[in-house]
């Protein structure tokens, strides 16, 4: 599942965990301690080693993991039992060594270990008892998928974008309304009413308007992540070209599921197919309903259930199953993050 290695560490190991979960937007830090008390927590915002490099994304952390140490009576850095990072952009085995030696530098704990962010969701919504398997898929900015099966066994997908063969997301079904809504105007495509409602979202009157102002540098890139709820709220009202692109949206998801299930020997007992990310998390009837129909026609022991909970719980989850935490503990964090 992840990488984790072994550092120098100025005090004994006590079972604590520091628990990180970087994503692409917004990154939440944790310091658990060893009976699942949250002592402290920081956030601060995206992880991007491949735009800055793994050692000044991880340099980006020290900031919030001193901060979560303060507030749990420290100063400076922490020296936790283990380091729990679940990281965005940690898609290849290449990935993860390098920002596992960066983190492990650090010495902010006894051991590190790093895994892509999509098992930290899988992990929040996998029972604590027992062996944990399962499937996440994760629908945010981008799509992902990683799964669990027995004797540690992981399914998992590169996640790199359209070269390694994924679909959807956020940032995609932005673009792909974009499209559809510039061919309708112009007349290479069918009508749709994603080109009078796109535009409209910026206060603009045509699809022309808007292509010039993203073009111009008028609007942010970002600004694009705004129109997937404008291509829902279209599809939801009937027009055929946004519903086709949602549905096609929940057989991806459906698709990266069923696979995982397959490979790891899952289709045939009840396993449950964790939900997250922003798209998936808003449970827009639509596409929730569809991936629904899909998995039971396709796997139908597949058990759908949304997360909503902040991932880093599931990195602190992880982190309690290296430092072999008892029960107590496990109910304890959950609770924690049930009341916030």
């Amino acid at each position: 599942m992840g990488l984790t290695q072994s550092v120098p560490t100025p005090s004994p190991p006590d079972g604590s965990v520091l628990a990180i979960d970087a994503g692409n937007s917004k990154t939440d830090v944790a310091l658990v301690g060893p009976d699942g008390s949250v002592l402290g927590v920081a956030r601060g915002g995206g992880f991007r080693p491949p735009v800055v490099g793994a050692e000044r994304a991880v340099g980006s952390l020290a900031r919030l993991v001193e901060e979560a140490a303060r507030q749990a009576g420290g100063e400076g850095p922490p020296r936790a039992g283990h380091v729990s990072a679940c990281l965005a952009n940690a898609d290849l085995p290449v990935e993860e060594e390098e920002l596992t030696g960066a983190l492990a530098d650090r010495g902010w704990g006894a051991t590190v270990t790093v895994a892509n962010d999509t098992f930290a969701l899988l992990r929040a919504g996998v029972a604590d008892d027992g062996e944990p398997t399962g499937v996440a898929v994760v629908c945010g900015a981008g799509i992902n998928c990683a799964g669990l099966g027995h004797g540690g066994r992981t399914a998992r997908f590169p996640a790199i974008g359209r070269i390694s063969g994924d679909w959807g997301g956020g940032g995609h079904l932005s673009e792909e309304a974009l499209w559809w809504a510039a061919r309708a105007e112009d007349g290479r495509g069918e009508p749709t009413e994603l080109a009078r409602a796109l535009p409209a979202h910026f206060g603009l009157t045509t699809m022309f308007e808007l292509i010039e102002a993203i073009h111009l540098g008028r609007l942010e890139p970002s600004c694009r992540y705004g129109l997937t709820p404008v291509l829902f709220a279209v599809a939801a009202a009937g027009d055929e070209i946004a519903r086709a692109i949602v549905g096609r949206q929940a057989e991806e998801v459906a698709t990266m599921a069923t696979v995982a299930l397959t490979r790891l020997d899952l289709l045939g007992e009840e396993t449950p197919v964790v939900l997250g990310g922003g798209v998936l998390a808003a449970r827009h009837p639509l596409l929730d309903d569809r991936i629904r129909e899909l998995l039971a026609e396709r796997a139908p022991k597949a058990d759908p259930r949304v997360v909503t909970a902040p991932p880093v719980l599931g990195a602190a989850l992880l982190g309690l199953d290296r430092t072999g935490a008892p029960p107590a503990a496990y109910a304890r964090l959950r609770a924690h993050y049930r009341q916030g």
